[in-house]
């Protein structure tokens, strides 16, 4: 299948998302997206996966024009698309889900269904169970089972939008692996979107560039990093610098907690982690590093042991205690948990801000503080933008923007996740100021090179068993591994 995408312009209100762009995908490619968050990828392959309709420009599948007007037109024409967040029904089992999108009328045949998920997740090394609730499951398992079933549908071209954020190292090797077997074998087309150099290097064959809308450059691949950053950015990236804190007193004291969801238990954790220290929570997910973080922010109760914030006995209290406390959590599903869809970002820093309490909002004021907000934090947007159409590393950047300025403990899932090399420097820019303040910062991260330069200790997590405390000047990214996989002991 050779897609021809052509003078493609898309605009949201005031924001130019795609303005002109002209893209070929090559039949039996693997082809990349690159550019930085806001720079029009996700909005461009979702009018190509018929979620959106461009304001002008065209598609061409083998030459012949098409038009979508919804993404089941695309799937019957062999495109389908996986999304950075996943589209999937929480309340549903997981064979539910597998089973979305069939037409196969009201019986459908769940037995063989039932064997193919199976037999998929055997293929890529994942362990999904049929019949779990997809809502207990991590944003990793659910990116899985996305990926199972758009495959199942048999589509010929299929648009990867950061498809290895949040599942394991033998997971991705797994999925490059079929990548590349769906190329060679059968003949598929694969776009594959990535702000990650290794993984464009690594997978696509082509790559094109984009940045502000429009197209950067095309080079074939290899290709020096350098040049893809250069026109992903315009310019090379300084990394930023961290510097050295002297600790304060003691922020969280943990004692002996013990912690457990319907699968997991995390047993007798103590530990103390003080003002301005960083610590990185690092595991393969689901292994309890989100139960202790979740326990510190006080969305769940320990079943034993003592939470402790600033010597304050804080155990069994609620979120909103530990919020009025100083505590901020960020999720790892923006949208799920740390945004509400519907609501625009000027509705959303009212909500956040104190004036909740009253019931008299002053709009005007709201307005201006909206405003500056978003120019503070470079939001690609307004204040009247519904949230859910921001890109990931713009909702990112809003969820930093709506903590308070001052805070005690600040406890984050992949603050990361999905960006750019740009974005994520920002993000840890803003983060090491608020460290320079006194926050004691936890964050669980998937990437164990940012564990390493941004930790001053390190907790592994296996099993639902957490390690001792490693500093990260005495340890290794080998190391690491070999703990996260249950083996070995870090120096």
């Amino acid at each position: 299948m050779r897609i021809e995408l052509q003078g493609i312009r898309k605009s949201f209100g005031d924001v130019r998302a795609n303005d002109g762009i002209s893209v070929t995908v090559e039949p039996a490619t693997i082809h990349g997206l690159l550019g930085e968050n806001g720079a029009g990828k996700t909005t461009l392959m979702k009018i190509l996966a018929g979620y959106l309709i461009p304001d002008s420009g065209g598609v061409l599948v083998d030459g012949r024009a098409v038009e979508f007007a919804s993404p089941a037109e695309a799937i019957a024409m062999g495109i389908s698309m996986l999304h950075q967040d996943p589209l999937d029904f929480p309340p549903l089992s997981v064979l539910d889900n597998f089973l979305l999108a069939r037409h196969e009328g009201i019986l459908q045949d769940r037995r063989n269904a039932r064997r193919e998920l199976l037999q998929l997740s055997a293929r890529f090394g994942f362990t999904l169970d049929p019949d779990a609730f997809v809502h207990t499951l991590t944003v990793g398992e659910r990116q899985q089972l996305e990926i199972l079933r758009l495959l199942s549908l048999g589509v010929e071209l299929i648009i990867l939008d950061e498809p290895t954020t949040g599942i394991s190292a033998p997971q991705k090797v797994k999925l490059f692996e079929t990548l590349q077997r769906l190329v060679q074998e059968e003949g598929k087309s694969i776009v594959f979107v990535s702000h990650k150099l290794a993984e464009i290097e690594e997978l696509c064959s082509q790559v094109t560039i984009l940045r502000h809308g429009r197209v950067a450059g095309h080079v074939i691949m290899p290709c020096p990093a350098d040049r893809l950053v250069e026109l992903m950015f315009g310019q090379c990236l300084t990394p930023t610098s961290r510097e050295s804190v002297k600790l304060g007193q003691p922020a969280l004291r943990l004692d002996r907690v013990s912690v457990s969801s319907y699968r997991l238990n995390v047993s007798n954790v103590s530990l103390e982690v003080q003002a301005g220290e960083v610590i990185g929570l690092a595991g393969l997910e689901g292994n309890g590093q989100q139960l202790l973080l979740r326990t510190c922010a006080g969305l769940k109760h320990p079943l034993t042991g003592r939470v402790y914030l600033d010597g304050q006995d804080m155990t069994g209290l609620t979120f909103h205690r530990y919020r009025d406390a100083g505590v901020a959590y960020l999720p790892a599903g923006r949208l799920e948990e740390g945004l509400i869809p519907g609501l625009t970002l000027l509705e959303h820093f009212v909500l956040a801000s104190r004036q909740e309490r009253t019931f008299v909002i002053d709009w005007p004021d709201a307005q201006t503080h909206t405003n500056r907000t978003i120019e503070g934090f470079h939001i690609i947007g307004s204040a009247d933008t519904p949230v859910e159409s921001l890109s990931g590393g713009n909702q990112q950047r809003m969820l930093l923007a709506l903590l308070r300025p001052s805070l005690r403990l600040l406890l984050l899932e992949h603050p990361t996740r999905g960006l750019d090399v740009e974005s994520a420097l920002w993000v840890w820019d803003q983060l090491l100021k608020r460290r320079l303040q006194g926050t004691a910062i936890l964050f669980i991260s998937a990437d164990l090179d940012e564990i390493m330069e941004r930790s001053d200790r390190i907790l592994v997590f296996s099993g639902g068993v957490m390690s001792e405390p490693i500093h990260a000047s005495q340890t290794s990214c080998e190391e690491l591994g070999y703990l996260i996989g249950g083996k070995g002991e870090a120096s």
